[in-house]
């Protein structure tokens, strides 16, 4: 039985990633754990320490580990003021449409950090939400993230409704939001200019 065993394992571990499917299955049963939050814009805190596997070569955090980081925090705040289960029962989705992230100081071995989410708002197709990561040792905001969650199959105006049993408006835009909405509109336009020659040049 265990010869069977360990190499089913170890094409398992070889060919997907198995600890960040056990992590996010974690990350939900505690989030569920805790009282249920009711304040769709209340701030959520997702602890973590950086540990050897999150380390590059220049002995710091990894910058791609800070978006698996985020991942992590996005999931406990959606399990955490139900929009997980509201998505559930409308039967849609939510991915990742668009993110910036700016590094500000690095996370160094052994050093504890809080990310900090919230959603601060939303449109027709989106929620818009913000994540910090905040050093435990000075309090210091060592990254800032801004990301776009689309929502497949629905609308944030739906999970709301089905969360508060009301129509629920969003907050105005903060201006370093809606300085990156006039960014990703104007990165859009670009693209979409540069299909448009393409298929110019292609018809020639």
């Amino acid at each position: 039985m265990l010869l069977i065993l360990l190499p089913c394992l170890c094409v398992l571990f070889a060919f997907f990633d198995v600890w960040y499917f056990v992590r996010s299955v974690l990350v939900v049963l505690l989030a569920h754990m805790k009282p249920k939050v009711k304040d769709i814009l209340a701030e959520q805190s997702l602890g973590g320490i950086v540990f050897f596997n999150d380390l590059d070569f220049m002995g710091h955090m990894n910058n791609a580990r800070y978006l698996r980081e985020l991942d992590f925090a996005r999931v406990s705040l959606y399990a955490a003021n139900g929009i997980m289960h509201a998505l559930r029962r409308l039967n849609g989705s939510v991915v990742l449409g668009a993110s910036t992230i700016r590094y500000r100081r690095s996370l160094e071995l052994f050093e504890r950090y809080d990310i900090k989410t919230k959603i601060i708002s939303w449109d027709e197709k989106a929620f818009y939400v913000e994540q910090r990561f905040v050093s435990c040792r000075d309090g210091f905001i060592c990254a800032v993230m801004l990301c776009r969650q689309n929502i497949l199959r629905s609308t944030p105006g739906k999970v709301l409704q089905f969360l508060c049993k009301r129509t629920v408006d969003p907050p105005d835009y903060p201006a370093e939001l809606q300085h990156w909405l006039n960014y990703n509109e104007t990165s859009s336009l670009k693209l979409r200019g540069v299909d448009h020659a393409s298929n110019d040049v292609k018809l020639q």
